[in-house]
């Protein structure tokens, strides 16, 4: 069984290297097929990322006149906190604000020049239980005496909720499409291998050949189609996200995208290479069955 077997893995590479336009063809096809997969699960975990991170920040920020007492604030808590939308409120002091700044700006010394925490506005900085309730905590804020101005972030991260579920529907299409180009253009290359092999098929049927030992070979074949084309795709994935990682931490400076973890690379791999495998067979089944009569 198991010399059998290692005839039959070495009749699979046999057949590959004299076709090797062929293996190109159909690893390539589903090199892209991969490689946009394992783009899209990265954009899409990159874009939950960058969502939590902005809903982690003060969804709402009231900045109060400089007469504004404690008692003031605490009052303003209450009248969010009684509105039931209030997730949480923190106050940020005169002093607490200039620390803020320093740091934000320890590395431009000239902005730090002459600046005290008396030129800063102390602030409440609020977070809502649902994106939904900002405008109204925004408009309670507005309306307070003491409240100087309010800002809020309900278009960032209303937008990049959009962003996020047009990448995912555009993705599931991509990928959906990409996959079955890659069946039909496997199951071509492997009906054009069985065509090219005739002659030897017909010599194997002589001399007693079972069709389960003329069949597997091919499906030997699709499958390695399948796990070079994830192997190729996750690959290059790998090595892009190591070049342009200077640039990503740039243009997402203080949002923790990269490194990308090793585990998660290879669970994306494993994913992958699982799938080569089952799209490779599946190919494989479908030509053996169509173009071989054994």
């Amino acid at each position: 069984m198991f010399i059998t077997l290692l005839r039959l893995i070495k009749t699979t590479f046999q057949r590959i290297v004299r076709s090797p336009y062929h293996v190109i063809a159909a690893t390539f096809v589903l090199f892209l097929s991969f490689f946009v997969t394992a783009a899209f699960v990265l954009i899409m975990l990159g874009s939950n990322v960058i969502l939590k991170h902005f809903e982690s920040k003060p969804q709402v920020t009231a900045f109060f006149k400089d007469d504004t007492n404690l008692a003031q604030v605490e009052e303003l808590k209450k009248v969010l906190s009684n509105t039931g939308y209030l997730a949480n409120a923190k106050y940020v002091s005169k002093e607490e604000a200039l620390k803020i700044y320093k740091e934000q700006n320890k590395d431009e010394p000239i902005l730090l020049e002459m600046v005290t925490a008396d030129m800063l506005p102390a602030s409440l900085e609020v977070f809502a239980t649902d994106i939904k309730y900002l405008p109204n905590l925004a408009e309670i804020l507005t309306k307070e005496n003491s409240v100087e101005e309010v800002i809020y972030q309900k278009d960032i991260v209303s937008n990049l909720t959009n962003w996020t579920n047009t990448i995912r529907n555009l993705g599931v299409i991509v990928i959906a499409f990409l996959f079955v180009t890659s069946l039909l253009i496997t199951l071509v290359v492997i009906g054009l291998n069985i065509s090219v092999y005739k002659d030897e098929i017909e010599i194997m049927r002589l001399v007693g050949a079972s069709s389960s030992y003329i069949r597997i070979p091919f499906i030997f074949e699709g499958m390695l189609y399948g796990v070079l084309g994830a192997g190729l795709a996750v690959s290059t994935i790998w090595l892009l996200l190591g070049y342009l990682e200077p640039v990503i931490k740039e243009l997402f400076s203080g949002i923790p995208l990269l490194p990308v973890s090793n585990d998660l690379m290879l669970l994306i791999l494993g994913g992958e290479a699982l799938t080569g495998v089952l799209l490779g067979f599946i190919s494989a089944v479908i030509a053996t069955w169509k173009y071989l009569k054994v």
